[in-house]
């Protein structure tokens, strides 16, 4: 049973999972300004166009105020799914340890500056003696 635990956490964590977990998510409150901007925009400006409806003042103001509704609650749901990634991020990185830098395996030539193996004894590249 751990090993399962172990197995789903590792798929559920990895950046793929993630990233789709957060287009659909932000794909979702993007769709309510989608929504919000035809309902309360387009939709009112056609029927007018076509003279099937009036509106006042107060209903255009109306209208301005839920789609101004709808985007404050895209960057609310926006800035929420950043911290909990974050979050998510950082307690992935708790465990972890850092790598150290791996010994060099190649020198520069002092002839003809080009990157060559350690133990090489003469530049392939412009054939000079080297010395150690």
């Amino acid at each position: 049973m751990k090993k399962f635990l172990k197995e789903f956490k590792e798929f559920a964590l990895r950046g793929n999972v993630m990233d789709m977990a957060v287009g659909i998510i932000i794909g979702g409150a993007f769709s309510g300004i989608v929504t919000s901007l035809t309902d309360n925009f387009i939709n009112p400006v056609i029927s007018v166009i076509m003279g099937n409806a009036s509106y006042t003042k107060a209903d255009i103001i109306g209208f301005g105020s839920a789609f101004l509704a709808s985007i404050v609650n895209f960057i609310i749901m926006a800035f929420i799914l950043f911290c909990l990634i974050r979050g998510i991020n950082k307690l992935m990185s708790v465990g972890k340890k850092k790598e150290e830098p791996k010994a060099p395996t190649t020198k520069i030539c002092p002839y003809c500056k080009s990157e060559i193996p350690l133990d090489a004894v003469r530049c392939a590249h412009c054939t000079s003696e080297l010395t150690k």
